[in-house]
């Protein structure tokens, strides 16, 4: 039985048409297949491998943990160096009142965290997201998506959820004192790279100061040097109560992070004791590889990111296909005349060696979010491939 059929028949699918590329290794801006062919990575695991794959700090800082010990107690209980070096780097780089971290296995599992530290903190039970967002598949965080199709199989989800439109005014006033917290990506990802505007967000912050709702941004794909800043909501000067991290913050290992004011963190500690707990939350692997990440990023030269960003929109614009690109950084979604055209230019561009990927929720567009670390070299290796597939794309 091939891999492929080994594949198929013994694990968990995710959708009926996997890639099924069968990877032998990875390094930098490529991923290796088993046959020998080289795919230029534009796509970084969707935002993961922000400083490209197999960074030499990344894997000698896990080589390192690995002959010192792995796991050793449930979260929370025992002092570990590379916890602590973790939470050092990454507060280090937050705001003063983000200063206090618990690392979890996610980006959902912050999300699942952060609605109970918005309830802990507030005594309240009304939760606000926002239409067209996404944070997550497990039960509370599927609980704020608004896309029915997603949602219903799996209902009931969390009560007492409400909607408010993305970069709208008019909805600002349902956020009350009945709102125990508002969760908004700076940047919704899944969208189609919808960034919350300056003026919007400082409206959002005054009425959660006005209503005491806590304020939380989901920054699990667009934070960690992907727009070109630390954190995208340096971009509009607008800091949350509550911060979710995740995918970028391993460094390739499986990771999320729960972010806040030490004295709202502590909450969760009493009132119940262990009011959240988890048994890998902190593990010592995946924190050494996140701690090196964080040292690594903060090396990255984001002019020659916002540099070689700005070329590959640039390039890709001149083409009669492109109806429009919203970019941020190394954040892009790109406009197509129709959904056959996107699935068209990714399967096409993968079988030309380059990765891509869909938009669950904007099929109109395809994604990039090339390597921060990609140099101008590969930069226009991409383009030229996708600029090609494009020329001969079959319009129907």
């Amino acid at each position: 039985m091939s891999n492929i059929e080994k594949f198929k028949s013994i694990q968990g699918q995710t959708s009926p048409n996997p890639l099924l590329i069968e990877v032998d290794y990875a390094k930098g801006s490529y991923i290796y297949s088993k046959g020998g062919k080289a795919y230029l990575d534009m796509i970084a695991g969707v935002s993961v491998c922000n400083i490209g794959h197999n960074h030499p700090e990344v894997v000698k800082a896990i080589k390192n943990q690995v002959d010192r010990h792995l796991h050793v107690m449930v979260y929370g209980e025992f002092i570990q160096d590379a916890e602590i070096e973790m939470a050092e780097r990454l507060t280090a780089i937050l705001p003063e009142s983000l200063n206090m971290v618990y690392p979890v296995n996610s980006g959902t599992e912050a999300n699942e965290a952060a609605i109970k530290l918005c309830k802990k903190v507030t005594g309240r039970r009304e939760i606000i997201a926002c239409r067209g967002g996404y944070h997550g598949n497990t039960n509370g965080s599927l609980s704020l998506s608004d896309k029915k199709t997603k949602t219903e199989p799996f209902e009931p989800l969390l009560p007492e959820v409400k909607f408010i439109k993305f970069n709208d005014f008019n909805d600002i006033s349902k956020i009350t004192e009945d709102t125990a917290g508002i969760f908004i990506e700076t940047i919704q990802g899944d969208a189609g790279v919808r960034q919350g505007t300056k003026e919007w967000l400082t409206a959002i912050r005054k009425r959660c100061n006005e209503t005491g709702a806590q304020l939380v941004f989901d920054e699990i794909q667009c934070g960690l040097g992907r727009t070109g800043k630390n954190f995208a909501f340096e971009h509009v000067g607008v800091v949350p109560d509550i911060l979710t991290l995740g995918k970028a913050l391993g460094g390739g290992m499986p990771i999320g992070a729960l972010i806040s004011k030490k004295e709202k963190l502590l909450t969760l500690s009493y009132d119940p004791i262990l009011g959240h707990i988890s048994t890998f939350a902190g593990h010592p692997v995946v924190c050494a590889s996140s701690a090196a990440f964080l040292k690594v990023l903060s090396k990255i030269n984001y002019q020659e990111v916002e540099e070689i960003g700005a070329f590959i929109e640039k390039s890709l614009l001149q083409h009669t296909l492109v109806k429009e690109i919203r970019r941020v950084g190394m954040m892009f979604a790109v406009d197509m005349p129709s959904e056959n055209i996107v699935n068209q230019i990714v399967m096409n561009c993968m079988e030309e060696g380059l990765l891509s990927y869909w938009f669950l929720s904007h099929p109109d567009s395809f994604r990039l979010s090339p390597p921060l670390t990609i140099n101008m070299e590969d930069a226009k290796k991409g383009v030229n491939i996708i600029l090609n597939v494009m020329d001969n794309i079959k319009q129907k």
